[in-house]
């Protein structure tokens, strides 16, 4: 296998960023189109590859011989997506929602080698378990600007860490990258992080 190849994150997200530094990969980023439109007439795990390969098709088309790595989040909530909210209301109203109970996190992620063309995808789930929480609380947390922009109106591992009462699964499935099966499905495309 040409060790040269490119590794290209097709993602805008620091969070994912930061993930795959984590785990010593040499790549360089380069945002999918893609934006999710959250549609949820799909099956939440079909809705997360689909919208994870589109990603990484959108830069796997830019590139002869690279190995692409995209991915996305996104809550789910009694089968209702729970994508970003976009204003401090919505957080709230997402936040009221999923507050004292257990939703899911699904994150989708897709790799493609454009030199073989070989595709992979997979979707990994973990259970996320938020403490009740007082309207005062929610409204701190929303002035922290933190839950804008998030899937499901928080952050795990900023100030969203203090109402996330448990986990089942992968932690950082919730922050945007399952590292594990990440690096366990890179071995297919000769990539090996250990």
């Amino acid at each position: 296998m040409d060790g040269m190849k490119k590794i290209i994150l097709a993602s805008a997200s620091p969070r994912r960023k930061e993930l795959l530094e984590k785990i010593g990969l040499k790549f360089e980023v380069e945002p999918g189109d893609g934006e999710e439109m959250p549609d949820s007439s799909i099956d939440p795990h079909k809705l997360a590859l689909k919208i994870s390969l589109k990603k990484a098709e959108s830069v796997a088309a830019k590139h002869k011989n690279a190995i692409i790595i995209a991915a996305d989040t996104f809550g789910v909530f009694n089968g209702k997506i729970l994508g970003k909210p976009h204003t401090e209301n919505e957080a709230r109203k997402m936040l009221a929602i999923i507050s004292g109970r257990s939703h899911l996190v699904i994150t989708g992620f897709s790799i493609i080698d454009t030199g073989t063309n070989k595709v992979y995808s997979e979707t990994v789930e973990t259970k996320v378990y938020i403490r009740k929480l007082s309207s005062t609380e929610i409204d701190a947390y929303v002035k922290s600007k933190e839950p804008l922009d998030k899937a499901g109106a928080y952050a795990i591992q900023g100030l969203g860490s203090m109402i996330v009462e448990k986990i089942e699964g992968d932690y950082f499935t919730v922050m945007g990258l399952p590292l594990c099966a990440l690096t366990e499905a890179l071995k297919d495309f000769g990539i090996n992080a250990l």
